[in-house]
């Protein structure tokens, strides 16, 4: 069952774009196998706008391929005179298939993540990780923040993403110019203590790259966990829960 939703901005301009100038050259293709190179070949020259498509692939259903790009995923038909954008389910089994395939896609590798980029504090031993997406001006990061005091043996890498506004990109920027960047993030985030203004010689480049990163695994808002399994939480948990994962992410 296919859940039609709205298009999203790149593949609304793709198709406002194949109305105006590619509703006849639809009319006149002619039928042909369906297969990868068909469907490249149909979705390039209809909708120019398109995202680079990654990969096509059959699903369960006859005649409908899965169109991914990047993170993305569309539904064609056989020659790509057709997409659609929404949900898969699997009846039988009560599976959003589009939804696992999307996680699968944007799943992290914890030792993959390019920590140089983080804050990083520890208590205790430090042999515990658990990593933090986080905003300065996020209620729930910082309350958050401080769940986090209350865990022992614990190593937190937080990566600033200044998703909320002017301000979060400038205090994320003090945040990370300032000369104990560690002490800076607790000080503001516990007891609302302002980081003192960034050097304007400081670029915080790291800041654009956490950014990516972010939009690269679909982290949509803040804050968002990763523990050392690669097992992800989006949202704010108590201590308590907090040491449940980092327990369980131990074992794996």
């Amino acid at each position: 069952m296919f859940k039609l939703v709205s298009l999203r901005p790149a593949l609304r301009h793709a198709v406002a774009f194949s109305l105006l100038v590619g509703a006849t050259t639809v009319a006149m293709l002619p039928a042909a196998q369906a297969d990868e190179a068909q469907i490249r070949k149909g979705l390039a020259e209809r909708l120019p706008k398109l995202p680079v498509i990654d990969e096509v692939t059959k699903t369960a259903i006859p005649g409908i391929y899965e169109v991914r790009m990047g993170a993305e995923i569309v539904y064609s038909d056989e020659q790509g005179l057709h997409i659609f954008q929404g949900s898969l389910i699997d009846t039988t089994k009560r599976v959003d298939l589009t939804k696992e395939r999307v996680e699968k896609l944007t799943a992290f590798d914890f030792k993959k993540l390019p920590l140089n980029d983080a804050i990083v504090w520890k208590t205790g031993s430090g042999a515990r990780k658990m990593v933090v997406f986080s905003d300065p001006n996020c209620g729930y990061c910082k309350r958050l923040e401080g769940d986090i005091q209350k865990l022992k043996n614990v190593t937190v890498y937080t990566f600033l993403v200044p998703v909320l506004g002017e301000d979060s990109v400038a205090k994320s920027r003090d945040i990370w110019c300032a000369k104990n960047r560690t002490d800076t993030w607790l000080n503001w985030m516990l007891q609302a203590k302002t980081p003192v203004k960034a050097a304007d010689s400081c670029t915080a480049t790291p800041l654009e790259r956490n950014l990516a990163l972010a939009r690269k695994h679909h982290v949509n808002g803040t804050p968002a966990l990763v523990f050392s399994d690669s097992t992800r939480v989006g949202g704010a948990i108590d201590a308590a829960e907090m040491e449940k994962r980092l327990v369980d992410s131990g074992k794996s």
